[in-house]
């Protein structure tokens, strides 16, 4: 008695192993990639190049949100890369691509650009990570705007046309080359880089650790060529 008894214990135990395996791998439908799509790729676009197909996974392995439709995402964009075998989820899209900036603000400050010169910008020696100082060109003079501001960012450079006129008229014009950077400024700041652009001509001055600089120094007729 006590060994048929042993036998049917373990003729229900395994026959609920295997009642809950049939389970875990009862095939429910699901979609999955079936070759990479890409971040910022549309769901049209990827079901045009045939990277999504019908499937089906073991009941116990379907993501909670895979989708069997592409109805509700027909629209929409990958946030991310989706490599082949994936399900298809609807998390990993969205209306809108995802941002990709790099951008590294400093805590507590604002990014802001300035577009300048060749000349402006130090012959191209000022690159991100660095710091400088922001000097104001205009016909009263130059100041010190701004010392002490880190470059976060350079962007491409562009040629743009500028007119001179001379003192007798004559107009000239160039194709000088111009180059965006974007600063860590505080409001303040940004709001002088702004002003400042409007009414003069900015330059930046390449600074290091052992640079001197004074930020009350102003340049114009009455001192030029005073010692």
């Amino acid at each position: 008695m006590i060994a048929a008894l042993g036998t049917l214990i373990v003729f229900l135990y395994v026959r609920n192993a295997d009642n809950r395996a049939a389970d875990a791998y009862k095939a429910v439908p699901v979609l999955k990639a079936v070759k990479l799509i890409n971040a910022g790729e549309s769901v049209a676009d990827a079901q045009a190049a045939g990277k999504i197909e019908e499937s089906t996974v073991g009941e116990g392995d379907r993501l909670p949100d895979a989708l069997t439709s592409l109805d509700a995402i027909s629209t929409q964009i990958a946030q991310t890369a989706i490599n082949p075998g994936e399900q298809i989820i609807g998390t990993k899209f969205a209306a809108a691509p995802a941002s990709t900036s790099t951008l590294a603000i400093p805590k507590g400050l604002m990014a802001v650009s300035v577009n300048l010169t060749d000349t402006g910008r130090v012959a191209g020696f000022v690159n991100p990570g660095d710091k400088v100082v922001i000097f104001s060109v205009s016909g009263e003079g130059s100041r010190t705007l701004l010392t002490d501001v880190p470059i976060i960012g350079v962007g491409t450079t562009t040629v743009v046309a500028t007119t001179t006129t001379d003192e007798s008229g004559a107009q000239t014009t160039e194709q000088l080359p111009r180059t965006l950077f974007t600063l860590g400024v505080s409001q303040l700041q940004a709001q002088k880089i702004l002003f400042a652009t409007s009414s003069s001509e900015l330059a930046f001055g390449l600074v290091n650790k052992d640079s001197e600089v004074s930020a009350d120094l102003k340049v114009d007729n009455s001192n030029l060529f005073k010692k």
